[in-house]
């Protein structure tokens, strides 16, 4: 089995090995995007982790989310904390098959990648007060945002996004999915986490549209 220190020695230089294995995460939802950004926190070794989402796997969500044929029928936080636990042994996972609610135990590093504007102001307006760390991944075919609140201009700025103009850029994770922008949008979700752990301060807003090749960026609000 290899070692801890072998394990990471390729990241060592980037990222603070010590921080990330003791850095709670909340991950709310585990579809196309939530997945991913689980497997690929895993792999880094960030722990404990916390998955939430109360869906099941369905045949829709092999091509489009990365679930085996063998997940069929089995919750999705299960599916995605066995493969976490065969990716890294090191990651503490707990499984929450159910929606989130307010109750839950105080999550301040929170990856959100549900599926409605609705959800994501249920949960934002349950956890904005005691937040470290936001980032929400939003996807629709070949186009993502990324929207980070880890400081005053993010919780500003997030609010402004969850209205009805953002439906039509909702993201949802079960209709017009590819699996390569959620990967890219999880991607983009971790490299937001991997600045903020090392005191960098990431882009508040990003949108990505890979078929126009286009990309807008930005790190300030925008002032009048």
């Amino acid at each position: 089995m290899a070692s801890s220190t072998d394990r990471y020695i390729r990241q060592s230089g980037i990222l603070p090995t010590e921080k990330l294995s003791d850095c709670p995460v909340t991950i709310i939802g585990v579809g196309a995007i939530g997945r991913q950004v689980a497997l690929q926190l895993a792999v880094m070794g960030v722990s404990p982790m916390t998955l939430i989402d109360f869906d099941t796997v369905e045949v829709a969500n092999l091509g489009a989310q990365g679930y085996l044929d063998d997940d069929l029928g089995r919750p999705k936080v299960e599916a995605t904390a066995d493969l976490i636990n065969q990716l890294n042994r090191d990651v503490a996972v707990h499984s929450i098959h159910r929606r989130f609610t307010r109750s839950e135990d105080q999550p301040t590093i929170i990856f959100c990648c549900v599926d409605s504007i609705e959800t994501r102001r249920h949960i934002f307006g349950a956890v904005k007060d005691r937040l470290r760390f936001f980032v929400d991944g939003r996807m629709s075919a070949e186009s993502l945002r990324i929207l980070t609140v880890c400081d005053r201009d993010g919780l500003v700025h997030y609010p402004s996004t969850l209205f009805s103009p953002e439906e039509a850029h909702r993201g949802t994770c079960t209709a017009r999915t590819t699996f390569y922008c959620a990967s890219i949008a999880a991607g983009l979700m971790v490299a937001s986490f991997a600045k903020w752990i090392r005191g960098i301060v990431p882009p508040i807003d990003m949108l990505l549209n890979l078929l126009a090749d286009e990309l807008v960026v930005s790190d300030q609000l925008a002032t009048a």
